[in-house]
């Protein structure tokens, strides 16, 4: 599914659950950044070697130490959306590699070409569920993450308000 919407929902998801751990638009991004790949081959495969777990590790290791000195955009991007940011180097790289690697999982599934475990053939997650089914649960967890992201903002704006007669 190269650069679809499809992979917002699953990785936005995924990045709101685990905000803690998981440094949001590194994480989402890293789904986006790994299917440059896809724009380099004109012929079949067209998944190769970023689409897998070894070569996807280096990729999102590189795009994590590519976003940190963008940490500064991060943070205003994700104070636009209100959500609280705390970046940390370890976090943008281990979103890169996690980000990548959610990306190439989803793939593995949808795309008879993806290789996690190059250089093995083996695919095993390839038909685990139909391309219609990847698809319905992409567009749901859409849905609910947007659900989340509207719950974690009353949350926080709760929180702001409960330490606002504090400080006063």
């Amino acid at each position: 599914m190269p650069f679809t919407p499809y992979h917002f929902g699953p990785s936005g998801f995924v990045g709101l659950v685990f905000r803690k751990f998981i440094d949001l638009p590194v994480f989402v991004l890293a789904n986006v950044i790994v299917d440059i790949e896809v724009l380099f081959y004109n012929r079949w495969p067209v998944h190769r070697y970023a689409h897998t777990l070894l070569i996807g590790a280096g990729v999102g290791l590189l795009w994590g130490l590519f976003a940190y000195p963008l940490k500064g955009l991060f943070a205003k991007l994700m104070n636009l959306f209100r959500l609280p940011y705390e970046p940390r180097l370890w976090k943008m790289l281990l979103s890169g590699v996690l980000g990548v690697w959610f990306h190439v999982m989803i793939d593995a599934v949808y795309h008879i070409d993806v290789r996690l475990f190059w250089p093995l053939r083996a695919r095993p997650l390839y038909n685990l569920l139909s391309q219609q089914q990847v698809r319905w649960m992409c567009l749901g967890l859409w849905c609910a993450a947007i659900v989340l992201y509207l719950i974690i903002l009353k949350r926080v704006r709760k929180q702001k308000q409960e330490t606002l007669p504090e400080q006063q």
